[in-house]
């Protein structure tokens, strides 16, 4: 058996695996529509390749506003591999205690909010204190893990604690421990992962979740769509219009966040 075949025969289990979360599915698509019918934004957070994820769902053609990409360069950006801003120094600082709380520290959270939090490990610091901070402000937190592989890895947090620990509902991506799929005689490390494939497919099956509850709620959402599928005019105005509803809802977490200033809208203490 060649190894593409191999490597497609386990992405189909992979797809029976999320198959058998439809129901966890549904209800994530519920607390995401619920977030964005209330006029607020589903915080999506990945360190690392995580950061896939996070770029799949929101903005990219069949996706839609309504989801605030938090996307750290420092913990995330890995093309240069080596050098300056190189992968070493990413993988360090995913696991710096106390860097969630200064990314969080730029929105104004509400309890209207909800959050996706991806990590394959669920063991890295970042994304675990993302997930508790999250919680401690009220917001509903899903995760995306890797069972298998969380199941197997050890946390860096001292406590022990892992991503699920602080997840009001928790998602997998289907892939096998360590991620690799294929074994390739005489190589004596795994090739070929299946968690960005598991994560993809389950982030679009919310995406589509959520579309429907919306338009379904009487609010359909402004979807950005290519030209050749709705004409070159409707796409422009299907971009223009999905980008400037970003605008306006991200506006909402930036207005009221930290210290009052004179320009600040009215919070929950200010008259």
């Amino acid at each position: 058996m060649s190894l593409t075949t191999q490597y497609i025969q386990k992405t189909q289990a992979i797809l029976a695996t999320i198959e058998q979360q439809a129901d966890i599915i549904q209800q994530a698509a519920s607390w995401f529509s619920q977030t964005i019918l209330a006029g607020r934004m589903v915080h999506l957070f990945g360190s690392g390749h995580s950061r896939i994820m996070v770029e799949e769902m929101w903005p990219r053609y069949g996706s839609f506003p309504g989801f605030n990409p938090i996307v750290e360069l420092s913990i995330s950006f890995h093309n240069l591999v080596v050098g300056a801003n190189g992968q070493r120094q990413a993988m360090f600082l995913e696991n710096v205690p106390g860097l969630a709380q200064r990314i969080l520290r730029n929105y104004d959270l509400s309890k209207l909010d909800s959050a996706l939090v991806i990590s394959s490990s669920g063991c890295n610091v970042v994304p675990i204190e993302m997930a508790e901070i999250f919680q401690q402000q009220g917001v509903k937190v899903v995760a995306l893990i890797t069972k298998q592989h969380a199941e197997k890895s050890t946390s860096k947090r001292m406590d022990g604690k892992k991503l699920s620990d602080f997840a009001n509902l928790t998602l997998d991506t289907g892939a096998p421990v360590g991620d690799a799929m294929l074994t390739i005689p005489g190589l004596d490390t795994p090739v070929a992962p299946g968690s960005t494939v598991g994560g993809a497919v389950i982030v679009n099956c919310i995406k589509a979740e959520v579309a429907r509850l919306l338009t379904e709620a009487g609010h359909p959402p402004n979807v950005l769509s290519a030209a050749n599928v709705v004409g070159p005019e409707r796409a422009v105005t299907l971009f223009e219009s999905a980008y400037d509803e970003h605008a306006h809802r991200l506006a909402k977490l930036y207005e009221r966040v930290g210290i009052p200033s004179s320009v600040s809208g009215p919070g929950p203490n200010r008259t």
